[in-house]
């Protein structure tokens, strides 16, 4: 077997022991914070807490890919990515789809991402600007349970800053983006311009696409099970993940909702770019450079394997065959290679069987 063919064979073997090993887990993790938001007082809340895990269940598939980075014990780092990324779900939920717009209220619940990453951090009100509030304690308990899950990792003060770091521009980026129509564009803008060199090689909006993705905290949370980890090795990581796998995996996101989101007047990253060709330049961008710094990171081939997946997984969406973008999909996928043509047709077969 040559060099490539088993680079592939892992490929595939990790995808496999992702869907047989981790997928039952995750699953499990949800139903219990299910049975959890069915307990909220307030219909509302309720509601929105079981819409996002309903909807947005694949989110959390997605993020325990981390679940079988190396030396990590599978079933903790399910439990904290689940709460992490259901809490950052129903978030998003709150700030998108009961007509509040808010930014203090907002800015305040997602202090939730923040403070679930300090595992000594007293819990705010999260729920004190917003017009609801009985979760039955809901939103705490998530937070709760991703500070527990951090206490004893061996190099989590190593990594602590670099977390915090994202979940505050990720709190940032929730809080403006879901603003009125007439303000959230000139808010993020001043938001975030003081954040890019002037000769930064991503724009505003691949900054703002980057800032929404919880890959690189997930990372960090994984790196932090090393006892041996170093401040240098956490710096190349952040510097990987963000902007360009955070940016990658999130400018797919919004790539294939562009129809969606044009029709329900959402804010889309990906509508800022000019034209199709450069929509097809800048995603590949993200996807050399992505694959390019994971060359730098300790077990390098399973970063470029959460690459892979990124591409694999969007691009095999039901919501990839629109016309409007298909072209653009399919020089994607021939540009990157046999290796992620196979993650493809794989992620295809497993939309066929509804097990993503």
């Amino acid at each position: 077997m040559n060099r490539s063919s088993l680079r592939t064979y892992n490929s595939i073997k990790l995808i496999y022991l992702f869907v047989a090993k981790v997928f039952p887990i995750v699953k499990r993790e949800l139903n219990e914070w299910r049975q959890k938001a069915r307990e909220a007082p307030d219909a509302r809340l309720c509601q929105q807490a079981l819409e996002s895990i309903r909807w947005k269940a694949f989110h959390c598939q997605g993020g325990s890919i981390y679940a079988l980075y190396p030396g990590v014990p599978r079933v903790a780092t399910i439990r904290f990515i689940v709460a992490y990324q259901t809490m950052s779900d129903y978030l998003d939920n709150l700030v998108d789809s009961l007509e509040v717009q808010d930014e203090k209220a907002f800015a305040q619940l997602h202090l939730a991402m923040q403070e679930a990453l300090n595992p000594e951090a007293d819990l705010s009100d999260y729920y004190l600007y917003y017009p609801y509030r009985e979760d039955g304690g809901y939103l705490k308990n998530l937070v709760q349970t991703c500070q527990e899950s951090l206490r004893n990792l061996p190099s989590y003060q190593t990594v602590q800053g670099e977390a915090i770091k994202l979940a505050e521009l990720y709190s940032s980026l929730q809080t403006y983006k879901h603003l009125a129509v007439s303000e959230r564009e000139g808010k993020m803008v001043d938001w975030i311009t003081p954040h890019l060199a002037a000769d930064s090689e991503i724009t505003i909006w691949e900054f703002a696409a980057a800032s929404g993705s919880t890959l690189g905290i997930f990372c960090l949370f994984s790196v932090a099970h090393d006892p041996k980890l170093s401040l240098k090795q956490v710096e190349t990581i952040s510097q990987t993940y963000f902007p360009w796998i955070c940016g990658l995996h999130i400018l797919l996101d919004y790539f294939i909702d562009l129809r969606e989101d044009r029709e329900t007047n959402q804010l889309n990253f990906v509508a800022y770019y000019e034209n199709p060709e450069i929509v097809f330049e800048r995603l590949q961008l993200f996807v050399d450079n992505s694959l390019k710094q994971a060359e730098h990171l300790e077990y390098a081939k399973f970063h470029q394997v959460v690459v892979q997946g990124l591409l694999a997984m969007y691009l095999s969406d039901e919501k990839s065959m629109d016309g409007e973008i298909q072209s653009i999909v399919k020089r994607v996928i021939e540009k990157c290679g046999i290796g992620v043509k196979l993650l493809y047709w794989v992620c295809r077969h497993l939309r066929k069987r509804k097990i993503i």
